[in-house]
């Protein structure tokens, strides 16, 4: 269990990022334990192929038993969308005995799988060559599937933004993930694999939160005196992996039309153009002219987050969308 106590200036230091080192890693657990990420298994037999059967054993060996990851293959987002390359050099840069440091950490009491020999006496040239693997593993695996991932995160992003302004901390964290809770100040991360508990003071080191599409469960660094950052799974992210069109209620769609009743089922979760092209398998010219006409009625509402639009549905829109409930006959 990690305690964070948060003063005014902390909760004003607070921001939303996302990270695709972050996501990259994450996905490898995704590849380990399969049965476990059932929701993901599209993605998993998509890229399975892809791997280099050379590099299958370190990436592996990234994932000890107990399922902790090395602190420093999972760097502190610097901005809030911070690019792969930036990150990665981040990672390549860990003094190797930083990076042993935390291997040896997150293995705990289990023995070192036999690709990780000799890390102790070259810590840095096991380093570099991690950041190898990862990097190649990333264009290989987990590049093609960015843009979708990327617009998941946006929209969590945008959610929880709103939440936020609207209501606070309280607000924020009120569904943030089931481990994570706020109270006087304090917020408090339970994890099953840590058991002790650790208050630590953020004082004035700021608190990003990262949306992930990878990650169970809320969680935080091994280093309970490391630099604060919580990562959550991200809302919406089931939607990630269908491509199948939503059911819609049939008189909804003699009123509006099919295809945009389609795209309002679609949208109970904020998405961006792109991803609702690729879920219903259509352009994103036809989508965006359908959008307009729904947000023109009132039927949606958009946010920029960063370079991309998303869209959601409005409280008008949700009304329309709900399915109709059969009038109970009086008697």
């Amino acid at each position: 269990m990690l305690q964070l106590r948060l003063g005014v200036t902390d909760l004003a230091a607070m921001w939303f990022a996302y990270s695709p080192v972050q996501e990259t890693v994450f996905s490898i657990r995704a590849l380990v334990l399969p049965g476990v990420y059932a929701p993901r298994l599209p993605w998993h037999d998509d890229v399975a192929d892809r791997l280099n059967p050379e590099d299958v054993e370190l990436l592996y060996a990234m994932m000890p038993p107990r399922r902790w990851l090395p602190d420093f293959l999972t760097p502190r987002p610097r901005a809030t969308a911070p690019r792969f390359a930036d990150e990665l050099a981040t990672i390549r840069a860990t003094p190797g005995a930083v990076a042993w440091h935390d291997i040896l950490a997150a293995y705990g009491p289990h023995r070192l799988p036999p690709v990780l020999d000799g890390g102790a006496e070259h810590p840095d040239a096991l380093t570099d060559r991690i950041a190898t693997v990862l990097d190649r593993y990333w264009r290989r695996c987990v590049r093609p599937w960015w843009p979708r991932l990327r617009a998941v995160l946006d929209a969590d992003i945008v959610y929880r933004s709103r939440r936020l302004a609207a209501g606070g901390a309280q607000a924020l964290f009120a569904d943030l993930h089931e481990r994570v809770s706020w109270s006087d100040g304090v917020l408090t991360v339970r994890q099953s694999s840590r058991p002790e508990r650790h208050t630590v003071a953020v004082d004035g080191r700021g608190l990003p939160l990262v949306p992930s599409v990878f990650a169970r469960g809320a969680m935080t660094v091994i280093d309970p005196h490391g630099p604060p950052v919580i990562s959550y799974p991200a809302r919406g992210r089931s939607t990630l992996w269908e491509s199948a069109e939503p059911p819609t209620e049939a008189a909804l769609a003699k009123l509006i039309g099919a295809p945009r009743a389609r795209l309002l089922a679609l949208l109970e979760h904020p998405a961006s153009t792109t991803e609702l092209a690729y879920r219903l398998g259509i352009t994103a010219a036809a989508v965006s002219q359908q959008l307009a006409v729904l947000y023109a009625a009132g039927l949606l509402t958009r946010a920029r987050s960063g370079r991309a639009v998303l869209y959601a549905r409005s409280a008008l829109g949700d009304r329309l969308a709900a399915p109709l409930v059969p009038e109970i006959p009086r008697r």
